[in-house]
């Protein structure tokens, strides 16, 4: 056993962890932040997307250990300070970018990373970055309308799939 220290949310939070302990499992077991969701633990679905120091991670595939002394956002730190759904989160909900809402997080904090870098991605840019996410209900058609609305264009030349 090991001790990990990280930033998580803005707030410090250690705990021991095994050298095989996941980042996802760290959060979830240990730091009780379950909306990081696992679907496949093979770096497939997505689910389990985070920022660590900025960049978007699949945390099944990072150890706890690795992301000592990083920063790490989850989505349960994507709402506004008040609490309210931040552009992305409010997006999803008004153009339907969800269904059962097990992908969400992962698509929540993919799209973050993915408008940080790029503010006006073209409908192509947003599908090709959403490649290693994993949607079985939505076909991503809302999806993709919900990315275009967070950042601030026009939604209705949105082909269906």
């Amino acid at each position: 056993m090991s001790q990990v220290t990280m930033t998580v949310n803005g707030k410090t939070a250690s705990g021991d962890v095994e050298g095989r302990t996941l980042l996802s499992q760290f959060l979830r077991e240990n730091l009780k932040l379950t909306g990081t969701h696992v679907g496949c633990d093979t770096s497939q679905c997505g689910a389990c997307v985070v920022h660590v120091d900025g960049k978007a991670v699949k945390s099944c595939t990072m150890l706890a250990a690795e992301a000592d002394g990083a920063t790490v956002d989850t989505i349960e730190g994507q709402a506004e300070a008040d609490g309210s759904l931040n552009t992305i989160q409010q997006a999803f909900q008004d153009h339907h970018g969800l269904q059962c809402g097990f992908c969400t997080p992962g698509m929540v904090m993919s799209t973050a990373a993915l408008l940080k870098d790029n503010p006006k991605p073209t409908e192509a840019e947003i599908r090709d970055y959403l490649e290693g996410n994993i949607c079985r209900c939505t076909g991503y058609h809302n999806i993709v309308k919900s990315i275009m609305a967070a950042s601030g264009q026009d939604v209705g030349s949105i082909a269906a799939e």
